[in-house]
Parts: C-alpha cells; sequence; structure tokens
C-alpha cells in the first residue's frame, strides 16, 4: 500500500499592527516608528562637508562683525548688574553623548542650582539685563564659538544640562536618539516655538519628535530655512521688545 506523500510548505503571514490605544502606548508607538524609518535615512554625501564650512564661516563672521563690538557693551552691563564673572560655562551633552563645555553670557545672580534647575519665565535668579539678554536670544551668541570648535552646529538639537539628560533619557522613550547628530545652537524645535522653559512632559516629547525630524530629513536647504526662520523670529522679539506699546 503506498503511503501519502506530504509537502509541508511554511507560509509566512505578516504580522497585523496594532496600533495601541493609551496614550502614552500610542507616543512609544510614534517613537518606534519614527526611529525605525530614521536608521533608513543618510544625508546626502556631500552635506556633512558643506554644512561645517556653513558652520565656521557664519561663526567667523559673527564674531568678527558682531561680537567684536557687541561682547564689550555687553560685559559691561552684566558686571554693572551682578557680581560674578561675564561668561557662564555649563557642562551639556553633545554629540554621541560626550560632555563640552557650552559657553553663554550669564544672566542669572550667582547660584547653586544653576546645574539642575530649569530656568522658568519669572525666575528671580534672572537679572535685569539677563532678562533682555534671555529674551532677544543674545545670550546665547557665544555658542559661535562652541561652533567654531566642533562642539556645537549651528542647526541641531539644542543641547541639555547633564542633569536633564540622564533624567529624560530614563522617562522618554528614545531620548537618546538625538544625541546622534551634533547639538545646535537653534533647531526645528525652536522654530516651532517651542523654546525656553519646559513645563510638562508633553512638551518635551514634541521637541523630541522636531528633532528626530529634523535628523530623518536633514538637508543643506532645510539647515537653510530653519537659519532664516531663526533669524526672523529673533528680529521680531527684538523689535516687540524696544518698540513703544501702541494706545
Amino acid at each position: 500500500m503506498k503511503q501519502q506523500a506530504t509537502l509541508d510548505i511554511a507560509i509566512e503571514t505578516a504580522p497585523i499592527q496594532v496600533i495601541p490605544q493609551s496614550d502614552m502606548a500610542s507616543i512609544r508607538y510614534m517613537f518606534h516608528e519614527m526611529n525605525r524609518q530614521y536608521l533608513d535615512h543618510e544625508p546626502a554625501t556631500y552635506y556633512y562637508t558643506v554644512k561645517r564650512i556653513m558652520d565656521f564661516t557664519t561663526s567667523a563672521i559673527f564674531i568678527l562683525l558682531v561680537m567684536s563690538w557687541l561682547t564689550p557693551i555687553i560685559a559691561l552691563l552684566i558686571k554693572l548688574s551682578s557680581k560674578g564673572p561675564v561668561f557662564f560655562v555649563q557642562k551639556r551633552t553633545g554629540y554621541l553623548g560626550v560632555e563640552f563645555n557650552c559657553f553663554k553670557f550669564r544672566t542669572m545672580y550667582l547660584n547653586d542650582e544653576a546645574d539642575i534647575k530649569q530656568v522658568s519665565i519669572n525666575d528671580k535668579r534672572i537679572t535685569a539685563i539677563g532678562k533682555f539678554l534671555r529674551i532677544t536670544h543674545l545670550d546665547e551668541t557665544p555658542q559661535f564659538f562652541n561652533v567654531i570648535l566642533g562642539d556645537m552646529s549651528i542647526i541641531g538639537p539644542r543641547p541639555h544640562m547633564l542633569f536633564h539628560t540622564r533624567y529624560y533619557s530614563e522617562c522618554i522613550p528614545y531620548y537618546n536618539l538625538r544625541l546622534e547628530v551634533k547639538p545646535g545652537m537653534t533647531g526645528m524645535a525652536q522654530i516651532k516655538d517651542y523654546v525656553g522653559e519646559i513645563s510638562v512632559e508633553r512638551e518635551l516629547r514634541k521637541r523630541i519628535q522636531w528633532d528626530i525630524y529634523y535628523m530623518k530629513n536633514r538637508s543643506v536647504w532645510l539647515d537653510f530655512n530653519i537659519l532664516l526662520s531663526t533669524a526672523g523670529c529673533v528680529f521680531k522679539k527684538a523689535f516687540r521688545l524696544i518698540a513703544p506699546a501702541k494706545k
């Protein structure tokens, strides 16, 4: 009696993607998908060379033409407003998690919480001149020296304090993904008006979302657009500050 032959064929079925329904789970799912898609993205081969040339040239021009005369004025105002150094140097998290010294003009009175407590809108630690410097973002202009040194880029995710990097990396999914590019003086999150104090966790997640969007879409054209948008935002803030109030 002949035995009936059987043929076993393994049929692969694509797993059904189930999008989580809860708020937290849906956010984790979003970052998972963004992470998966980001890993497949690589900028054009010339991008890094052009970006470095733009960073160095723009920073050098600004330092020579603007900071050369603006720095002594700001330094004098800082000294007259409070005791302490002109510059505030703080350890920040840079490319691939490497620490670096981030330069700023000092905007606060000397205090013991500068490296662990985030600055709020009506923070009593801020000096009178410091408030003006922060609104106009002039306090961050010394970071052009960080760009010259190669620790930062003009465009990229904003570098966070070491304390916040450790804290956020433990509670925000894929937070450390933003460390795969050089930190910047401005970026996608900033031109989308996510600046200053992080008051709620959801706001931080939005910032990271825009940081990852930038990493997925990096190009010379996008960098140039972010730079122009930032300049426009800064001029608008400065104009509103110095222009007489309309009756």
